[in-house]
């Protein structure tokens, strides 16, 4: 029994050891190489900015409106409602329409749902 667990641990031992040096071996370029590669790459604006993954995005059109111009209709458009609401992406929804049930029916309505079957589970999206 002592003689199975010392080559089992010696097998592992080994086997250890081969990975290690397997990984040595491999051809990676040196670090000069790449860091060269990447300030060749930063210098053709071929790098994401700082924080985002992925590909690179296009470069930015330029907008041929003056600042000033930009800044009137950004203020015009909030004072008219139509500018989204701070951490919203969309245009606001029509929040401010009433419904006209009262609070017992649509209580109701979602029972009688419920019981047929036909609301999505908890945490899971309405199917369309």
């Amino acid at each position: 029994m002592k003689m199975k667990t010392a080559l089992s641990l010696i097998a592992a031992a080994v086997a250890m050891l081969a990975q290690g040096a397997y990984a040595q071996s491999a051809s990676a370029p040196a670090r000069a190489d790449v860091k060269a590669e990447t300030k060749a790459a930063a210098k053709e604006g071929k790098t994401a900015k700082a924080g985002e993954a992925g590909a690179p995005a296009a470069a930015d059109a330029k907008s041929d409106k003056p600042r000033a111009d930009v800044k009137a209709d950004t203020k015009k458009a909030a004072k008219e409602g139509k500018t989204a609401k701070a951490g919203e992406a969309a245009a606001p929804a029509a929040a401010d329409a009433k419904s006209d049930k009262s609070r017992a029916e649509v209580k109701a309505e979602t029972k009688k749902a419920a019981k047929e079957g036909a609301t999505a589970p908890a945490g899971e999206a309405a199917k369309k």
